[in-house]
């Protein structure tokens, strides 16, 4: 993960790489990411998430678009 001022810092250091940029968040929305996927981690009934049940958490944090589907 590499945390960036702005989409024109992502840009910038994109081409100054030759990388394509890929999909950027935020910091809030990387802490909601980071609840929602490992609020449960540590109870005896986790399991892995379905890619479904991944999209879902995705989608709940705001990340939506083709880079965060799995299905």
């Amino acid at each position: 993960m590499l945390l960036f001022r702005s989409e024109e810092h992502v840009t910038a250091w994109s081409e100054q790489r030759g990388a394509t940029p890929g999909a950027t968040l935020t910091l809030e929305q990387g802490w909601r990411l980071a609840r929602a996927w490992f609020h449960d981690r540590l109870s005896p009934e986790w399991r892995r998430k379905t890619p479904e049940e991944t999209e879902e958490v995705f989608a709940g944090t705001g990340l939506t678009g083709p880079f965060w589907r799995l299905t």
